[in-house]
């Protein structure tokens, strides 16, 4: 590799959360930079934003329209690579469909997008323009998680029986729109979709879920809630899933769990034994089993497997960190994959079938 990958940016302007999160990961291995962006929907915020990193001003744009057809009239040894999209979900399509049509790699925040519909084009357009396309469903980088994937592969718990996931927050337990922009559009069905809270973090459950297992969702049935009065979309749901080969799964999402922060956690049971993991408590994975003592696991030692060694990057004893996980999961992964398709020797690939999308936008459905 003689040069970074250059990275594009829509989305992330002031006031953003996940926006700074991509950038500061992107910059952790020194292999991408920020090289443009239209950071915001209107052009002052964008144009502020893009001054604070130094980009030069013709490089900041009023639109993603303006950004990607600007980007694409310049040099190829100037143009951004691609494209990381951190807008609320009513703007995850068009700008990634827009991308993928002039020739840039994607990278995505999760859900896909708006509707099941568009999530289906962009899937097809992925396959016909042959382009790199990513879904950052972040904590499948946490090593542990890479680690409980590869237990599970190699049989250590035996044929899988049941799966417990859940989700919860707390920190929309009541109406906090008119005061908190994160929560104003996850609120809004006209920007965040037809589903809140499970769209919001059930798809980091979902996902997590499979991940882990390797099983794929066939069926299941759930509820969506809205406690706080006058909220339009979910606030909490759950769902009775079942998976390919017998399990059975419960999966729950909630963010008015008062005082909770970020709970993710996950169970799951075999024939031969079991495991569990917490977000809150990234570095620490408990096998369970009939005839001998718990086990605690932990990251960074000479006992893990080569995927989950592979993945850390702190010694034993120095937790993970969220804003180095999506750089785990975006800086290797996207930095390899975009040297091989860019010298024909890899096909690019869509990171995630369009099933969470569903997922949010109809529990009660089959999938």
């Amino acid at each position: 590799m003689k040069r970074k990958i250059r990275m594009g940016m829509v989305g992330g302007g002031q006031g953003s959360f996940i926006g700074a999160v991509h950038r500061i990961a992107a910059n952790l291995d020194g292999q991408i930079e920020l090289v443009c962006g239209c950071f915001s929907s209107r052009p002052e915020n964008s144009l502020a934003t893009g001054q604070s990193l130094f980009l030069p001003d013709n490089r900041i744009y009023a639109s993603y329209q303006e950004m990607i057809e600007k980007e694409a009239a310049l040099p190829e040894g100037e143009r951004m690579d691609f494209v990381s999209i951190v807008t609320p979900n009513h703007v995850h399509f068009g700008p990634a469909m827009m991308a993928l049509e002039h020739g840039f790699h994607v990278v995505l925040d999760k859900p896909m997008t708006y509707t099941l519909d568009e999530a289906k084009q962009l899937r097809d357009k992925v396959k016909e323009t042959g382009k790199l396309f990513m879904l950052t469903h972040t904590y499948t980088a946490y090593p542990m998680v890479k680690e409980a994937r590869e237990r599970v592969r190699r049989g250590d718990l035996g044929k899988i029986r049941r799966i417990y996931v859940e989700y919860p927050q707390g920190w929309l337990y009541n109406d906090c729109a008119d005061v908190n922009k994160q929560a104003a559009w996850r609120v809004d069905p006209n920007r965040s979709g037809k589903a809140g809270c499970m769209g919001d973090i059930g798809t980091h459950a979902f996902n997590l879920a499979e991940y882990i297992t390797g099983l794929k969702a066939v069926e299941l049935c759930g509820e969506l809630n809205t406690f706080v009065p006058d909220r339009l979309l979910d606030d909490d749901g759950a769902a009775l899933i079942r998976y390919e080969g017998g399990a059975k799964g419960v999966l729950t999402a909630s963010q008015i769990a008062v005082g909770v922060e970020n709970g993710l956690n996950i169970r799951v049971y075999g024939e031969k034994g079991g495991l569990e993991w917490r977000q809150e408590e990234p570095n620490t994975m408990i096998m369970r089993w009939p005839d001998r003592p718990a086990e605690i696991i932990r990251t960074s030692n000479g006992y893990m497997s080569g995927i989950a060694a592979h993945n850390s990057r702190t010694p034993g004893g120095h937790p993970e960190g969220y804003i180095e996980l999506i750089c785990i999961g975006i800086s290797p992964w996207l930095c390899d994959r975009f040297w091989l398709v860019r010298n024909r020797l890899l096909k690019p690939w869509i990171s995630l079938p369009p099933k969470t999308v569903s997922v949010a936008c109809g529990l009660s459905r089959r999938l």
